[in-house]
């Protein structure tokens, strides 16, 4: 049996970017890696759409999560951050480690903030130097509009708005210099198709600017360590050398592809899950829908064992299940990376079976005919990118 992984992290790698990792280990201050490096930093300023520098690390995403918070801010210093989610909450539970203030707005899980409630939470906290929030929630499948929140914030205050990108960098619009983003983090293992292990933070000119004010002590992630070899096309530690070399063929696919290609094709992979899930008579959960990920409510009468039990060893599939509070309340299907349009299909498909296995009422077939009507219906937007 084939088996298939829908999770949000790790995400299915390309065929390609694995042969090209398996070739052999080179040495990472030869002009070969030099130039594969150069390739890497040129074609990440493509993926976030900007001029500035994006810095590679050897960490997952939330080392660039904890690395930001450290290279921008000090001690005692105040910061809002969102609590939409786990990844959302993350933010102020490494704030907190610091011993930077969190001013934490808190959401429902399943919804996102407005740019009025951050406006609020700013006017009722003077003296705030950053807003952290989240881009695509991947514990609860909620995306977050960052483009109205950046404008809202830059139009009446001098801070940085920090973003958690890691599930949203490849799958959502983002288009870092144009919204006037400070900071946005992803990692290797979610759109950009490669293995765990490295991490990326985009730097505004703010963002510089407060390198040079932070007091918390920092070595293996300095940013400024980071910028100053990112200008020799080199880095100031050793590398995960196999991760990047396979991180310069997925992002040489992404450009070729177009990232406004991907970017549609998300969407409609996302719509496709989505029209999919709710034919068969699921709810989702979660709103406004990410395009990286789909939250389903457990339909009542199942229980989330048995259905992950079957779903996994009889049909090979495996997806994410709720965190925290909604464990066992809702399962999570990823659509981020690299999939296509047999993919949806074929997890709808697993999930009807699933289901007809444990007795749940529905039309056979009706998952998996939305999701192929939601295909046609968007045939000619998406000529030519959904592959």
């Amino acid at each position: 049996m084939k088996k298939r992984l829908f999770t949000p992290g790790p995400t299915p790698i390309p065929e390609s970017v694995m042969l090209t990792m398996a070739e052999p280990i080179i040495h990472h201050r030869n002009p070969e890696f030099v130039e594969i490096l150069t390739s890497v930093n040129q074609n990440l300023k493509y993926l976030f759409q900007t001029k500035n520098e994006v810095l590679t690390l050897t960490s997952s995403g939330t080392g660039a999560m904890e690395a930001t918070v450290a290279n921008l801010l000090s001690a005692g210093d105040k910061a809002i951050f969102v609590n939409l989610g786990k990844f959302g909450e993350r933010w102020g539970e490494i704030m907190k480690a610091y011993g930077v203030e969190p001013v934490e707005i808190k959401v429902e899980w399943g919804t996102a903030p407005s740019p009025e409630l951050i406006l609020d939470a700013l006017q009722k906290n003077p003296g705030v130097k950053a807003v952290f929030i989240t881009h695509s929630e991947t514990s609860t499948g909620v995306f977050t509009n960052i483009k109205e929140i950046a404008a809202a914030v830059h139009e009446k205050y001098d801070i940085a708005v920090v973003v958690d990108g890691i599930t949203s960098v490849g799958a959502h619009e983002m288009r870092f210099d144009e919204w006037g983003l400070d900071v946005i983090v992803t990692g290797s293992q979610k759109g950009l198709m490669v293995p765990p292990g490295l991490a990326f933070a985009a730097l505004s000119d703010r963002a510089k600017k407060m390198l040079e004010t932070s007091k918390f002590p920092k070595y293996y992630f300095s940013f400024k360590k980071a910028l100053k070899a990112h200008a020799g096309n080199d880095t100031p530690f050793t590398p995960a050398i196999t991760l990047i070399i396979g991180l310069e063929k997925a992002l040489r696919m992404i450009k070729e592809e177009t990232v406004e290609s991907i970017w549609l094709k998300h969407k409609v992979l996302s719509q496709a899950v989505r029209s999919g899930c709710e034919a068969i008579g699921l709810k989702l959960f979660g709103s406004p829908a990410s395009h990286a990920v789909t939250a389903v409510n457990i339909p009542e009468g199942v229980e989330y064992s048995k259905f992950n039990k079957i779903l996994k060893q009889k049909y090979g599939i495996t997806t994410a299940g709720g965190q925290e509070h909604l464990k066992g309340k809702i399962f999570r299907v990823s659509h981020l990376g690299y999939y296509d349009e047999v993919d949806i299909v074929g997890v709808v498909a697993a999930l009807e079976w699933t289901l007809h296995d444990l007795n749940f009422k529905f039309e056979p077939g009706s998952g998996v005919t939305a999701v192929q009507q939601t295909f046609a219906k968007f045939a000619e937007e998406t000529a030519g990118v959904v592959k």
